[in-house]
Order: C-alpha cells, then structure tokens, then sequence
C-alpha cells in the first residue's frame, strides 16, 4: 500500500452516513474498506450516484458475521450485499480474476488483501477509482485526470481489458456517450481491432448496454461506433443503413445519417430511441430506383416494423417493448396523420379532428404522442435545410397534436371501450355470439369515429336494430 500512501489523497466528499457506517464498521473489525468504481467517478464529477458500491479486504463470511442483515448475491464473486436505511449496498471483496477463457467470464476469481490488484483488474480508469472518508481518493490510474480531461481510457493494456469480456467494447462507448467524453486512441484501436468478439456476449448484455447509450445524452456515439466497425457485430442492419444512398429529392443524407439525426431529434425515451434507431431499417431491402435514377422504399415501414421485431427478439427484449417500437415503425409514414392523401395540411378544424380520430382509432391512442415526436424528427432529420415541404408536414402535426388534445377533453369515442354499448347489449337484442357480432361494433364503431354525437346508447342500439334488419 505504499505506492497509495504517496498519492495525495484528497478529502472532503459527501458520502451517504450508511456508506461510511459500513466502511467505519468494517475497519473497526481489523479489515480496509472503501467506496470504490462507479460511485467514485459520478461523485467527483458532482453527480448523484445511483448506487454506492464498496470493496474490502473482508471475505464474504466475515463480512456477514459484521452485519445482521444481507443477501447473499454472489458469494462465489465476493458480493454480499448489506440492507442498511432500507437501501441496498454491495460489498465486494478484493480480487484477482483467473484467465478469461470464452472472452466473457473468468475461469474462477481469488480474494486478495490488495486493493491495487483489485483495481488493475477494472475496465477504466474513471472506475477504477477508491474513496475513503478520511484516507480519501485512491486513484492508482490517474482517473481523476482522465476525468478532468474527458477520455475514456482502459485500465492497463485495451487489449488485454477487452480480451478479457467483449462487453466492455460496447460499455467505452456507452460511458463516453453519458458523460460526453472522447475515447482515448489505444483504447479506441482496441475496440477496433477486438470487435469481433461482441459475438461471444450474451444477447441482454449487448440490449442493456446499447439502451443507456441511446437513452444517454450523446446518443450520436452509436456513429462512432460505426465508424470503428463495431456495429456489424451488435446491429449489421444499421451498417447496411449506412451504405444506402437514398436518392431522392426528400433527403440530404444516406439512411444511416438520416437515422442518427431522428435519433438525436426525440428525447431520451427508451421505446421512442428504439423506434427512432430501427424506423427505416428496411430501407436497403426495399430500395428500388426508377428510369430516371430516383430510389424508392415502398413499404419499408411494414417490413421495418417485421424486421425491427426480430432484432428486438433476438437481443432478449420484453414483448411490451417490441409491441409499442413495431407499433411506432409501422406508423411512421403514415401521411393521413398530418394531412390529407396528397400529404397537405388540413385546411379546417371539422375535418381534422375527423382525420385525427380515425388515426387515433387505426393506430391506438396509448403512444399516439410518441408518434407524432418520431415524425417531426423524421421530417426535420431529411433535408440539411429545411424546406417547404418540411415546413408543411411539421405545420400538420403541429394541428394534429392539437386535435388530439380536443378529442381527449372531449371525451370522443375512439375505440370499443369507449362505445356506450357493449356485445351483451347486441345479445339482448338478439345477435348470436360470434364474428356478426364483432363486424356490427365494429360498424357502429367506425361510425360513431366519424360523428362523435351518434355516440348515445339510444341512438347506437337504434342503428344497431337497422343493421340487424338489413342482415335478415
């Protein structure tokens, strides 16, 4: 410990009382403690951390004999965590990793009264980083510096970090998009030349990773990771984006850029972000080009939105997640939403609100918001300057927002819930249970979407008696 004794430790952070508690009781008990990684880093960067986590030189079983209440989380790493103030604390103790032999886990780990070794093991040095409340910062990898400087930098060798577990390829990034800092040039060489690797994670780790990148505040490092090649390892259908040229008059960009600036262009919402980074990831399948060399990409939202629910799938995400993003896809380029077939803004209130109901209907009303977001991003990320026609199509959502808002207050009927009949009452009337059944809601429905007011039960069970008849 020498070589930490010669830093000159710096003191005066706040730490939560239970993080000091448990570090003060740990040495009382003969053992070193220290809040340590991640917590350190968002601390000195003025940052609230989410979770503190603290690393001892006390092995799991004495860690426990300290306290009266812990989890056994993952004694066979060292972590046991210590319920103290109703929250939640992981203590970890010193180690060594064994050999990574599949890229993704070491062979076994080895406790250690060393805390230098415990931190020459961590990815970076932003967290490779230890804070006591009276020794104060051990910083053995000049993260400090790193942090002052705005540079993600592996621990040690990049190679060797990213040997390791693959994941941490994709986590540079990640860190560098939450924090807005550059990757250091060995470490970014690294990632480069090991990206191949990303193949040997777990499809939930790669999600995990990639969500907090796109919901960060510098979503755009997924183009630097383009740019190093690693995105044909975790997303190759982006890549494809990013080598088709659209061709078209309507944009400025190839798919890939004009993605990136939809992403960019709606806030840091998970299934907004998601929705926005796999909109048009149908493009280079379904790109055509005309005699006069314009392209096409005639329903690519459809296919987008098949395609999208497979990429989804495939990396482990929840159906809730994958039903709302297809959703969004799907609709996209939905023109009816913002103005009329011709794609012009509605020229007045009655027919708008006609318009906006029937989308309502079509698409739902539970993300109908979210949508009209994708789509003003869609529409400004086209062109670098915008145009008449972009101008046009912003103008329409804008009213389309707007009529949205009425019909809720309003209290329109835009779905079968909100029908003031139901199929008990077409039962009582005499229809069978069945698909009849279901076609004359539906009717009455459709009707009442297009004249709220037909929306009374006396007029409904009317119109109802008048289709049953027509049947007969």
């Amino acid at each position: 410990m020498a070589d930490m004794e010669n830093k000159r430790p710096q003191t005066g952070y706040k730490i939560p009382a239970a993080v000091a508690t448990i570090i003060e009781r740990l040495e009382t008990a003969g053992y070193e403690a220290y809040a340590v990684g991640g917590c350190v880093r968002d601390m000195l960067l003025g940052r609230t951390p989410h979770d503190w986590d603290i690393t001892t030189s006390a092995k799991p079983e004495q860690v426990k004999a300290i306290f009266r209440r812990t989890v056994d989380t993952g004694l066979e790493h060292g972590t046991v965590t210590i319920v103290m103030d109703h929250e939640n604390y992981e203590v970890t103790t010193y180690r060594v990793d064994g050999v990574y032999l599949d890229g993704r886990h070491p062979s076994g780990v080895t406790f250690t009264a060393n805390l230098t070794e415990d931190l020459k093991r961590r990815d970076f040095t932003i967290n490779a980083m230890a804070y006591h409340p009276v020794k104060g910062l051990i910083d053995l990898y000049n993260g400090r510096g790193d942090l002052e400087q705005g540079v993600v930098r592996c621990v040690g060798a990049a190679n060797e970090r990213f040997s390791e577990d693959a994941l941490r390829i994709l986590r540079a990034f990640r860190f560098a998009a939450q924090l807005g800092f550059a990757i250091d040039a060995e470490t970014l060489e690294a990632a480069k030349a090991l990206a191949a690797n990303l193949g040997l994670i777990s499809k939930e780790r790669i999600a995990a990773e990639l969500v907090k990148l796109l919901t960060s505040d510098h979503p755009e490092e997924f183009m630097r990771m383009y740019e190093a090649g690693v995105t044909k390892y975790v997303l190759p259908e982006f890549t494809a984006c990013m080598e088709t040229e659209q061709n078209t008059p309507f944009h400025s960009f190839n798919v890939g850029v004009h993605t990136m600036r939809v992403v960019c262009g709606v806030r840091a919402d998970r299934v907004l972000r998601l929705a926005a980074l796999l909109h048009d990831i149908a493009k280079p399948k379904t790109k055509t080009v005309d005699e006069n060399g314009r392209a096409h990409f005639y329903y690519h939202a459809k296919l987008g939105a098949k395609m999208a629910g497979e990429i989804l799938r495939d990396l482990k995400f929840d159906n809730d997640t994958i039903r709302r993003v297809t959703h969004l896809i799907e609709y996209h380029d939905d023109r009816r939403i913002y103005g009329g077939e011709d794609g012009l803004a509605f020229t007045d209130a009655e027919r708008g609100r006609r318009k906006i109901r029937r989308a309502m209907n079509r698409i739902g009303s539970e993300d109908f918001l979210l949508l009209l977001e994708l789509m003003r991003a869609d529409a400004n990320g086209k062109l670098e300057k915008p145009n008449e026609g972009t101008e046009l199509a912003l103008r329409g959502l804008d009213e389309a927002e707007r009529y949205y808002g009425e019909i809720l207050a309003a209290g329109e009927c835009i779905s079968l819930k909100d029908l003031k009949i139901t199929g008990r009452d077409l039962i009582a009337m005499g229809f069978k249970p069945g698909p009849k059944l279901g076609e004359t809601l539906n009717a009455l429905l459709q009707e009442v979407v297009e004249e709220p007011a037909r929306n009374t039960r006396e007029a409904l069970l009317k119109r109802a008696s008048e289709l049953q008849a027509e049947d007969r």
